[in-house]
């Protein structure tokens, strides 16, 4: 009877401590994810232009907060200069686009507020299969990834011409090309050429290769 008794006692105690490893595992996890979801980054918007929708974010590069600043004051104006506006959207969607050390994660495209806005959805896509897909996660900021910084970004306008897209046409659509600096070559495209648009007020980027363009 007393060993029946004894071998009761064991189980309980057995009982007990396991329950008590499994709530003090339990708690260490939650503490764990409480502390991870209290780490996330999360990245503000620091200055915006409303009437066209374009916003800068604190994790910006300091050369695109500065290209930012001339694009504010190009277009708060009564008479807004339109080369001086194309020629900042090139340079801006450039710098965005390839500066991926900043970003997220891959699905963190850079650039996309600056691209047509039919053709956004389709380019956030093409450029997560492709560029991006490999930008590891920073969301809890633990990445050691080296990724490409860009420095700056020379654009020169090739020419006007007429381009058709979809079932319009822009008759003066402004073809440049591009060369880009980096911090670090992790041999990145460093060159190319980008069209871009007129949609209503705003100027936006139709399309970009890996070739110049030529006259």
């Amino acid at each position: 009877m007393k060993k029946k008794r004894k071998l009761n006692v064991k189980r309980i105690v057995i009982v007990i401590i396991l329950l008590a490893l499994i709530i003090t595992g339990t708690v260490l996890a939650i503490q764990k994810f409480t502390s991870k979801k209290e780490n996330v980054k999360e990245v503000k918007e620091v200055a915006a232009i409303d009437a066209y929708g374009y916003s800068l974010k604190e994790n910006a590069t300091a050369y695109y907060k500065k290209l930012f600043k001339e694009l504010e004051k190009t277009l708060n104006t009564d008479e807004v200069d339109e080369e001086k506006y194309a020629d900042l959207v090139a340079q801006m969607f450039i710098a965005d686009f390839f500066n991926l050390d900043n970003k997220i994660s891959k699905n963190d495209v850079g650039g996309a507020q600056f691209v047509y806005s039919d053709y956004k959805t389709d380019f956030e896509k093409y450029a997560m299969d492709s560029m991006y897909k490999s930008v590891e996660s920073d969301v809890y900021g633990e990445r050691n990834q080296e990724l490409p910084e860009v420095t700056n970004v020379t654009v020169t306008k090739v020419k006007n011409e007429s381009y058709k897209y979809g079932d319009s046409t822009d008759d003066n659509a402004y073809i440049y090309n591009f060369k880009i600096e980096y911090k670090k070559d992790l041999s990145y495209q460093t060159s190319g050429s980008l069209t871009l648009i007129h949609n209503g007020k705003k100027i936006e980027v139709a399309s970009m290769s890996e070739e110049s363009s030529t006259e």
